[in-house]
């Protein structure tokens, strides 16, 4: 491990993907949905560290039950989803001590399939932070919107039985205006569903394919706005304003475990996953029908579980051959600009701030690296967690909130 210092750099924000419901009540160093502020994991700067530390430094740790979604930072409030025991719970905590404000939770049995067990029961799907309310799915698909000062539950949708090999809730939801957007439903039988963020009341339903593992991203394609996603055998392009489907091209895996969340760089959308090669594709509308044309593929970063992010025109990730290996990538042809050495993780959270990414790692460590054009240069590693850590953390400032399989720990930089 290098001990090398580094300058951060001012933030530079991919703001086609942010969503106005959700930007409404943004403010500096929140974190309000999955993979960040803008959904495309961009972080906040941190508050001007001079070098990053040998250490991190643990302010809390506190049990908040299993799971790998997201911890979610609204001001100096933070919101966890979690499972405990037979009981799905939404909790808020305390920045500044960890302590549990208020915790309001509902029955859901589930028991995994042998094959998965060692993933634990989840839930898997990070919820979404939106005037003053929070939206989440649980694994038996129980759809719920809470009042986030008090934990009241404002509305609920019931769920469906899952296939349990094929856990399909592991879609995080998104806001949009007057909707917030969930992929309801289970194996062969889904439909993307907007519900009104006041009501529940379905606003549009598109039930073209099953939900797959992965999340959505709103982009504005030729003035058109729409939710990108991978579901279980397709990707998909649908009007945010009415569910209409624009687009489609198939994008099937043996496993159905889809969970690559679309990066949307200008007019392209980059897509992988399953070990498929990584493709940009571009959008366009010609003669009054939208078409995707594929504009490179390289089959030497194939994703698995891993999100990628775009800073300027390089592709950061970590791809997952020879036990994995990160990656950069020319975002604009799909050349291959450098690979690490193999061995580096299973899975990663991707994220990026200024001139560095950072990637918590499946064994409780966490990357900082910088973003270089020609090389992996990685600055720091830092232990925070002993137990597995497949959620994304959150950033907020010089704050850290780590999520691992039972607990929910806050870092700082000092």
């Amino acid at each position: 491990m290098r001990a090398i210092s580094c300058r951060v750099l001012a933030v530079l924000f991919l703001t086609v993907v942010m969503t106005p419901l959700a930007a409404q009540q943004r403010a500096a160093g929140d974190w309000t949905q999955w993979r960040g502020p803008n959904r495309d994991g961009s972080a906040p700067a941190p508050s001007d560290p001079k070098a990053w530390p040998e250490k991190l430094t643990q302010k809390w740790k506190v049990e908040v039950g299993e799971g790998y979604a997201t911890p979610l930072v609204v001001g100096n409030r933070i919101y966890q989803f979690s499972r405990q025991g037979e009981r799905e719970v939404m909790m808020a905590l305390d920045a500044d001590t960890g302590k549990i404000l208020w915790q309001t939770g509902h029955e859901a049995p589930f028991t995994m399939h042998s094959a998965t067990r060692q993933h634990g029961p989840g839930p898997k799907s990070t919820p979404v932070y939106a005037n003053g309310r929070l939206f989440s799915i649980g694994m038996t698909g129980i759809v719920t919107a809470y009042d986030a000062a008090t934990g009241k539950v404002l509305w609920q949708k019931p769920g469906s039985t899952p296939v349990p090999l094929y856990t399909t809730h592991s879609f995080s939801p998104i806001a949009d205006r007057n909707v917030v957007i969930f992929h309801v439903g289970g194996d062969d039988a889904g439909a993307l569903t907007a519900f009104d963020v006041n009501t529940g009341d379905v606003r549009w339903s598109w039930k073209g394919d099953g939900p797959g593992y992965g999340s959505p991203v709103i982009a504005d394609i030729q003035g058109t706005r729409q939710l990108i996603t991978i579901t279980q055998g397709k990707l998909v392009g649908v009007d945010v304003s009415n569910g209409a489907l624009l687009w489609e091209r198939p994008f099937v895996v043996n496993n159905k475990t889809n969970s690559i969340t679309p990066v949307v760089h200008g007019q392209t959308i980059i897509v992988s996953g399953n070990g498929e090669p990584t493709r940009a594709l571009a959008v366009a509308k010609r003669a009054n029908q939208w078409v995707t044309d594929v504009v490179w593929e390289n089959a030497d970063i194939p994703l698995r579980m891993s999100d990628a992010v775009v800073v300027g025109d390089v592709l950061f990730g970590l791809a997952n051959r020879n036990s994995g290996q990160y990656f950069a990538v020319d975002a604009a042809t799909g050349k291959t600009l450098w690979t690490s050495e193999g061995r580096q993780a299973a899975h990663a959270a991707i994220a990026r701030s200024g001139d560095l990414f950072f990637s918590l790692e499946d064994d409780g460590e966490l990357l900082v690296a910088r973003n270089n054009k020609t090389a992996f240069e990685p600055l720091r590693r830092y232990k925070v967690s002993d137990a597995a850590t497949w959620g994304q953390p959150a950033y907020s400032g010089n704050r850290v909130l780590i999520k691992d399989v039972s607990t929910l720990s806050l870092w700082t930089l000092n």
